[in-house]
C-alpha cells in the first residue's frame, strides 16, 4: 500500500460540501465551524483542499469533466484525439473539432472543480483566522499554495477569471467580477508559500517551498517574465534536492512515485475493491488488453511524427513532411511493416503503436485494440503513460461499473519540466549555454535509459537519439527547447497551454488539422477552423447566469 495522504471522501464530503456549493447553512450530518477550531479540524479541511487536486468532488458532473491530469486538453491540441467512436462523448468531439460552446459540460465541470478547490483552500484560511491558540503558519502556507495552484489552472484555461479571497469566502461574497488576469494574486500566494513552507515534508503529497518556487517560476514563465522565471526555476535546478530518474518510464510506474524527479503529484491510490482514490478522471482512457473500456485518449499522427530523428536530433522544421508508418485503415489480420527510420526512444514509452510491446501486455496487434473505427476521427495510436504496467497490481483499481481507476501518480510538476522551463527562460534571455545544458540533461537521460525491446531482446525499433552539440543562436535555442517539451512531456496535459502562452496556437493547430488529414482523413473533414477565440476557453454559461451578469463572457463566444 502506498504511503500517501489518504483522501477520506465520505468524511470530507460531509465537512466541506457546503463550501463547494456556496450554501450558507450547515448541512445535515456535517461538522460546524466550532468543531473545526482546532489543529485536527484545520488539517482535515486542508486535506479536503488537497483532495481537489484530482478534481473530484460530490458535485460537478461526470468524473472525466474535471480530470486533474488535464488529459482532455491534449485532445484540443495537436497531441491527441478524443478516441473511441465519434458519437461517444459527443461534447468531447465538439472540443476536438473546435466547435466550442459555453454550455459544454467538460469546461463547466472543470470550472466548478477548480473553484471548489479555491473555496476549500479559502475555508482553511478563514478557519485559521478564527482560532486564537496554536501556530498554524505551515497550514496557512499550504492553503495559500493550493489556492495559487487552483487559480493558476483557472488562469491558464479561461484567462479572465474571478478572484475569491478568504475575506470574500468568509462573507459569502462569491459573486466576484472577472475583469482580467489575476497573475498578481497567484504570484502573491506562491511567494508566501515559498517563504513559509518547509523544504521537505514528513508526508508525501504535501507542498514544499521548492514546489512553490517551481510554480512561482511557472507563473512568471506564463507571463513571459523571463528573468523572474529563470531566477526561481534555476534556483530549484541548482539548489533543490531533485534529479532525473535514470529510467524515463519510471515516472509512470510505482518506481517513480514520489521519486527525486517528482516535485508535486496527485497521490492516486488503487485498492482491491472500489478504488475511490484512483484516477477517476481518466477512467475512459483504457482499451486493448483485457477488454478494457473505453478507448479514449489516442495519440495523434502529428505527435508520433515529432519523434523522428536525423543524426539523433529532432526534425525541428521538417517533421511534418514525412509520416511514421501507421496501420490506419489496416486490419490486424492484414500485413503491416513497422517504420524503419530513426526514432527518439521516448516515442514507444509515450505512444502505443502496432508491432511494439505495450506495457508488459504483449505486442500491440493494431486495430483489434482500437475501439475507433476507420470512419472515426481518432486514428490508430494509443497512449501509454496513463496505463499501468502488467504486474503492477498496486496501481490497478476499478470503479462501480467495472471501469479502470489507475493508481499511477500524476505529476503536477516533475524535474524534467522544471529543467525545460528553466532552459526556456534562459534561451529567451540569450543564455544559450544554460539552455543547452538543461535540454541535454533531458536528452541524455532518454539516450541512456533502457529502450523498449522486441521478443528477442533487441531494440523494438530503430532508436537513435543524441544530445545537441551546440545552439547556434538564441532563436534556435528557443525552438529546440519548445520542441523538447513536446517530446518529453507528450500526453501529460501540457501541450495546449504551451501553445497558448507561446502565442502560436492558431498557426500550429491550423497546420496540424491540414497535415493530420493526410493520414486520418475523417479528422480533416470534421475539424473546424481554429480561431483566435480558442486561445481561451469559454466561461461556462451557468456561471454567467448565476452571477446575474457580474461575470462576463470571453471575446468571441
Amino acid at each position: 500500500m502506498k504511503n500517501k495522504i489518504v483522501y477520506l471522501f465520505i468524511l470530507l464530503t460531509a465537512v466541506i460540501a457546503c463550501s463547494d456549493d456556496f450554501t450558507e447553512q450547515t448541512a445535515f450530518g456535517s461538522l460546524s465551524d466550532e468543531s473545526l477550531k482546532n489543529a485536527d479540524g484545520i488539517d482535515l479541511l486542508l486535506i479536503g483542499a488537497y483532495s481537489m487536486l484530482d478534481g473530484h468532488s460530490a458535485t460537478g458532473g461526470d468524473d472525466w469533466f474535471k480530470a486533474g491530469d488535464n488529459w482532455w486538453f491534449d485532445v484540443m491540441s495537436d497531441d491527441a484525439h478524443k478516441g473511441s467512436t465519434d458519437g461517444d462523448q459527443a461534447d468531447l468531439f465538439l472540443l476536438e473539432t473546435y466547435d466550442w460552446g459555453s454550455a459544454n459540460p467538460y469546461t463547466s465541470g472543470k470550472w466548478r472543480a477548480l473553484y471548489a478547490g479555491v473555496n476549500r483552500a479559502n475555508s482553511v484560511l478563514a478557519q485559521i483566522g478564527l482560532v486564537t491558540e496554536g501556530d498554524f503558519s505551515q497550514q496557512l502556507a499550504e492553503a495559500r499554495f493550493l489556492r495559487g495552484f487552483f487559480n493558476l489552472e483557472l488562469q491558464k484555461i479561461f484567462g479572465n477569471v474571478s478572484y475569491i479571497s478568504e475575506e470574500n469566502f468568509a462573507a459569502l461574497e462569491f459573486n466576484q467580477p472577472n475583469t482580467g488576469p489575476i497573475w498578481d494574486k497567484i504570484e502573491a500566494d506562491f511567494e508566501y508559500a515559498v517563504a513559509n513552507l518547509p523544504n521537505t515534508q514528513g508526508q508525501v503529497g504535501r507542498a514544499t517551498a521548492w514546489a512553490a518556487k517551481a510554480f512561482l517560476g511557472k507563473t512568471h514563465l506564463y507571463q513571459s517574465d523571463w528573468a523572474a522565471a529563470y531566477t526561481s526555476l534555476n534556483d530549484v535546478v541548482t539548489n533543490g534536492p531533485f534529479s532525473l530518474n535514470a529510467e524515463f518510464t519510471d515516472n509512470f510506474r510505482i518506481a517513480g512515485d514520489n521519486s527525486p524527479e517528482s516535485l508535486l503529484a496527485i497521490q492516486f491510490t488503487a485498492d482491491e475493491t472500489t478504488s475511490f482514490n484512483g484516477n477517476r478522471g481518466a477512467t475512459l482512457n483504457f482499451t486493448g488488453p483485457n477488454g478494457w473500456c473505453c478507448g479514449f485518449y489516442q495519440a495523434s499522427q502529428d505527435l508520433v511524427n515529432a519523434y523522428q530523428t536525423a543524426a539523433g536530433l529532432p526534425l525541428l522544421d521538417t517533421y511534418k513532411t514525412s509520416d511514421v508508418a501507421s496501420d490506419y485503415n489496416i486490419n490486424s489480420s492484414d500485413a503491416f511493416t513497422l517504420h524503419a527510420g530513426p526514432l527518439d526512444p521516448r516515442l514507444d514509452y509515450t505512444v502505443g503503436r502496432r508491432g511494439i510491446e505495450y506495457n508488459g501486455y504483449g505486442v500491440h496487434p493494431g486495430k483489434d485494440w482500437i475501439r475507433a473505427s476507420f470512419a472515426d476521427i481518432s486514428g490508430p495510436f494509443m497512449t501509454k503513460k496513463n496505463v499501468y504496467n502488467n504486474g503492477e497490481d498496486a496501481n490497478q483499481g476499478t470503479g462501480g461499473w467495472g471501469e479502470q481507476r489507475s493508481g499511477i501518480n500524476y505529476h503536477l510538476m516533475r524535474f524534467a519540466d522544471v529543467l525545460l522551463m528553466a532552459a526556456e527562460a534562459a534561451a529567451e534571455t540569450g543564455n544559450t549555454t544554460v539552455a543547452l545544458n538543461y535540454v541535454n540533461q533531458v536528452r541524455n537521460r532518454a539516450k541512456n535509459m533502457t529502450y523498449v525491446k522486441d521478443a528477442a531482446g533487441a531494440d523494438a525499433a530503430n532508436y537513435v537519439i543524441e544530445p545537441y552539440a551546440s545552439f547556434p543562436d538564441a532563436a534556435y535555442a528557443v525552438k529546440a527547447v519548445r520542441f523538447e517539451r513536446r517530446l518529453e512531456l507528450g500526453v501529460e496535459g501540457h501541450r495546449l497551454f504551451d501553445l497558448r502562452r507561446w502565442g502560436n496556437s492558431a498557426s500550429v493547430i491550423s497546420e496540424y488539422i491540414s497535415n493530420e488529414a493526410r493520414t486520418i482523413t475523417p479528422f480533416g473533414v470534421a475539424a473546424n477552423a481554429y480561431q483566435s477565440k480558442h486561445d481561451l476557453s469559454p466561461i461556462p454559461l451557468n456561471a454567467i447566469d448565476q452571477s446575474q451578469g457580474v461575470i462576463q463572457q470571453n471575446t468571441g463566444y
